[in-house]
Order: C-alpha cells, then structure tokens, then sequence
C-alpha cells in the first residue's frame, strides 16, 4: 500500500525536533525499520513525520564517569564495532548483531528501539537487564528516566508529546581488575576430520599454570566430533589442584574447567578447515 499524505520535516537541531513534535500527531523517524511498514500499512498515520537523520549530536558513544551514554541515533552497526561498548557492555554488543540483516543494522537506530518499544525486540528488554537510564529531553529540558520505568505498555513508553529520547545511559560493567575463576586456553589442527593436534592449557586450577593432558591424550587422533569431544573433556580437571577459597569451590572449579574446556574445543573445532 501506498503511506497516507504527511508532512515531512527533517530539523538540524533537538530544540527544532522538540517545537515540531509538540504536535500530538507527529511521529518520529529515527531510521524507520518498524515505522515505515506501519506507514506503507495505514497502520499509522500522522499528520507530521520528524526525521531525525540530521542530528549528528545525537550519534556516537562516549564514556561519562562510570557509564557510557550512546547518542539515541547511533545505529546498530555503529554500535556493534564500537570499541567501548566491546569492552564494557558487550551484552549490548552481542544483541545488535542479531539484529535484521546488514542494510538493518546500518539504519536502525538503538534509540528507534527503545522509543518504539516493541515487547518482542531485543534491546528493550537488554536495556533492562542493563539497569539502563533513558535521557528524554523536552521543552523544559532533560529528565532521566530509568529502562525499568520508560516500558509502560505495548508500543507505549514514558515519553510525553513534544519529549525525545536523546541518549541511552549505560552503567560501565567491566571491573577495573578481575582474576577468572578458571580460565581455559586451546589450540588444534584438525587433519582429513581427525583431531591431529591438541593443547589446552588451565588457569586458576593449581599453583601454576597446567595443561589438561588427559583431554589431550584423549583427543589426540581422535574425530573432531562432539561423540569424542563431549567426555573427552570430562576429565579436563585430571591431575589439577584447585584452590578452596571464598571466590568458589574446588568442586565448583573443576565443573568449570570440563564445561569451559568444552566449549573451548568446540569452538576451536567448529573454525577449522582440514589441512589436505
């Protein structure tokens, strides 16, 4: 179908996208993934469409203090290769790889989602989990609105009329300094779909560092199939002395180990082409 008249306007500036939106029929165009199917549908049909596309304030992600804010209008894509949402909220890293396809992720906008609030996409709900703060800014100025607060009801968030959202703001989750409670490290060479090489070397599970040599010796020759792989590294914990201390168990430590070794070797496998 074809979208009902509208008037268009694309403002160079928060202030002029804030007077236009004071218009209860206005709707705004923050890279139009979801609006534009509800447009072309008749499923919406505001008077005034506010494109967004022009203000380069609200792109970017910068760290303040001990949170990152991400400009309203980043897109996934700018998001997915940002190093500082890599290092600090990879959650919301891994979610926006998910999103669409590539043409998607290069338009939509981490602020068109959140502001459209559909219960069935990814990043409302990674807002949530996030403990992330919505900027929403309006004719009055800019107030904070916590993610567990912004969700009011199915496509409805906490934005008045003549309110934008402006900035998402992140709490930086990556502690200054950190020791794994295990941590597992694999290198294999596969050859004609049989397992011809294999070290994994152990952290945190003795006094020094050690390799996981009954997994070794189990895999080595063996198929590169999970029917080999899966009890193999069963008996990643073999021969280790974990410590007992308040961060974990020994018991839970070397659970850890055969899990993360797992899917370490997993991993490590599922990258190879066979050398022959």
């Amino acid at each position: 179908m074809i979208p009902a008249a509208v008037e268009y306007t694309r403002p160079s500036t928060v202030d002029a996208a804030i007077e236009v939106l004071a218009d209860e029929d206005a709707k705004v165009l923050a890279g139009g993934q979801s609006l534009i199917p509800l447009l072309r549908l008749r499923l919406s049909a505001p008077t005034v469409l506010v494109d967004l596309g022009a203000l380069a304030d609200l792109r970017g992600v910068r760290q303040d203090g001990d949170d990152l804010v991400i400009g309203a209008m980043t897109t996934y894509d700018a998001i997915l290769r940002d190093p500082l949402v890599g290092r600090y909220a990879p959650l919301l890293a891994a979610a926006t790889q998910t999103v669409g396809d590539r043409q998607v992720r290069h338009l939509g906008t981490i602020g068109g989602s959140l502001a459209h609030a559909d219960p069935a996409g990814d990043l409302p709900a990674v807002s949530l989990a996030l403990d992330a703060t919505m900027e929403v800014t309006g004719a009055s100025g800019t107030r904070s609105v916590p993610a567990t607060e912004f969700f009011v009801d199915y496509l409805t968030t906490a934005l008045a009329p003549g309110e934008l959202l402006t900035a998402v703001r992140v709490p930086n989750n990556r502690v200054a300094q950190g020791w794994a409670l295990v941590g597992v490290a694999a290198l294999c060479r596969r050859d004609n779909g049989n397992i011809a090489d294999i070290r994994v070397a152990l952290a945190n599970m003795a006094p020094t560092p050690v390799r996981a040599t009954a997994v070794e010796t189990a895999l080595t020759g063996a198929q590169a199939h999970h029917t080999a792989i899966i009890p193999a590294c069963d008996r990643a914990a073999e021969g280790t002395s974990p410590a007992d201390d308040l961060s974990a168990s020994a018991g839970y430590r070397r659970h850890l180990a055969c899990v993360l070794t797992k899917r370490a070797i997993t991993g490590c496998i599922a990258g190879y082409v066979d050398e022959t």
